[in-house]
C-alpha cells in the first residue's frame, strides 16, 4: 500500500521549473516505482496497478523527452 501511495504522490508532483539533475532523479524514481509496481502486478493482476504504471510511464516519457530533446527528423 505504501508503494501505491508513493506512486500516486509522484504522479501528482509538479514537474515544471526543474533543473536537469532534478529531471534525472525524477526519471530514475519513476523507473523504480514502475518496476516495483510491476512485481506486485505479476502476482495480483490488479488492473488498477496497471493503470498507475501506465500513467507513470507517460510521465516518465515526458521527462525523458525534455532531458534528451526531441529527435531530429531531418529528411
Amino acid at each position: 500500500m505504501e508503494l501505491i501511495n508513493e506512486a500516486l504522490e509522484f504522479e501528482k508532483a509538479k514537474m515544471s521549473h526543474m533543473s536537469t539533475s532534478d529531471r534525472v532523479v525524477a526519471s530514475r524514481e519513476a523507473k523504480r516505482l514502475i518496476l516495483a509496481l510491476n512485481e506486485i502486478y505479476k502476482k495480483s493482476k490488479d488492473s488498477a496497478l496497471m493503470d498507475i504504471m501506465k500513467r507513470l510511464t507517460a510521465k516518465k516519457r515526458k521527462i525523458e523527452v525534455r532531458l534528451k530533446g526531441r529527435p531530429d527528423v531531418g529528411y
